[in-house]
């Protein structure tokens, strides 16, 4: 079976991309990645889709008059690359209703809370003055809401007594490194549906990593 495409939008260091990255180098993996596109010229996630000989492109949306030229333009650059899926992996621009529909139950995006708790910013600080005991990170269709849509796959972390913003971040990190190519892989094995707004995973093996109430 022809492993499925991926274009990957990144903004900055790329570490999901990294992850992303090693996983596709695995002969046994169902996807790779035919496109990196950056907003930002210079960032540490070019470099490293580089050193994997990965085809890059730099949209800087600071050359477009509004938002919709700009989407227009990685629109119409991610065509070009033919994926199956577009994954959002620490891209920090907030995408327009009219470029999801484009991309409908083939854009995912990865957001460090067990949504739907903690949507938006600065989601390590709110998780520790909520006094939430876990946190955790999500896989999901991207819909017009923001960080909204139907869940993939979560993986859930305690949250320690004496955690930080940056404690609880990094130990959230590990866990979307785990997540974010095991939902790749159960989407282009052809194991996810959309049914309504709800995602269900057939079993037709034991996923590997961490499953938070996976439907289905």
């Amino acid at each position: 079976m022809a492993r499925q495409k991926l274009a990957v939008l990144i903004s900055g260091r790329g570490s999901n991309l990294q992850s992303l990255i090693d996983a596709c180098a695995a002969p046994d993996f169902p996807a790779e990645i035919a496109l990196v596109l950056s907003n930002v010229e210079g960032v540490q996630g070019l470099e490293r889709a580089r050193k994997a000989k990965i085809q890059t492109s730099v949209i800087s949306h600071r050359d477009f008059a509004d938002r919709a030229s700009f989407e227009d333009a990685i629109h119409e650059r991610i065509l070009g690359a033919r994926p199956d899926l577009v994954c959002l992996a620490g891209f920090m621009r907030i995408l327009t209703d009219g470029f999801i529909k484009r991309w409908n139950n083939r854009l995912i995006n990865i957001h460090p809370s067990l949504l739907p708790a903690f949507r938006g910013l600065h989601t390590h600080e709110r998780v520790l003055e909520a006094g939430a005991r876990f946190a955790g990170c999500t896989i999901h269709f991207v819909r017009p809401a923001m960080d909204d849509g139907p869940i993939i796959v979560q993986a859930a972390v305690p949250v320690r007594a004496d955690d930080t913003p940056d404690t609880l971040a990094a130990r959230v990190l590990e866990q979307e490194h785990k997540i974010y190519p095991l939902a790749v892989r159960l989407i282009a094995d052809g194991r996810v549906r959309v049914v309504g707004e709800r995602v269900l995973i057939e079993r037709a093996a034991p996923a590997e990593g961490t499953l938070i109430n996976p439907a289905g």
